[in-house]
């Protein structure tokens, strides 16, 4: 293993740095407690959240729950490359991992497209209105996270890598916050009313 990409840090000094990790911890309580009031307001409104869930297509999230998971495997097969300094690999694996961000986009304008051609939309009814904002600020989220990762894939492809460890780990921080928030929205929204 190169020496230069020996981790001495102790747990004050988390992969990708700190501030990646307050990010990661505010926006998991900031869509956790979103997911309790709306867990909470399914069982003032039973019947319209569960006709509603029923609108939506299990499949399809369970088709982006794959593609965002696939990704992130890929994403942590990148972070391990590039720690034993094999950044043509660490690339390779980094586009397989924009693509299943790529294609979990596609899906869910897909799966929007639908919903708005139904006329399901954002003040449709209260579970609507939490679909629409809790996804789209996921999407957001994604959207941010394939930009980040754009700019470390070319960082590595320059002839001197102007990307770190730190910045490699930074960004799957951050990419697997999208995952991970992923798999808290997909069993609340597609699966539980």
């Amino acid at each position: 293993m190169n020496e230069k990409f020996i981790d001495h840090k102790s747990i004050y000094y988390p992969p990708g740095g700190i501030l990646i990790w307050i990010i990661i911890f505010l926006e998991l309580i900031t869509f956790g407690i979103a997911l309790v009031v709306m867990v909470n307001y399914g069982k003032q409104e039973p019947e319209i959240f569960h006709n509603s869930r029923l609108q939506l297509s299990a499949t399809i999230g369970t088709i982006n729950t794959l593609f965002l998971i696939t990704s992130g495997y890929f994403m942590a097969r990148s972070v391990n490359y590039l720690k034993n300094d094999d950044k043509d690999r660490s690339a390779f694996f980094l586009k397989f991992t924009m693509l299943g961000g790529l294609l979990f986009l596609v899906l869910k304008c897909v799966e929007y497209y639908f919903k708005i051609e139904a006329g399901l939309t954002v003040g449709y009814n209260t579970f609507y209105t939490f679909y629409w904002m809790l996804t789209l600020f996921h999407v957001i989220h994604v959207i941010v996270g394939l930009v980040i990762l754009v700019t470390v894939f070319f960082g590595l492809r320059k002839k001197i890598p102007t990307v770190s460890l730190e910045d490699m780990e930074a960004s799957a921080a951050f990419w697997h916050m999208c995952d991970l928030i992923w798999l808290l929205l997909f069993p609340v929204i597609y699966l539980l009313f």
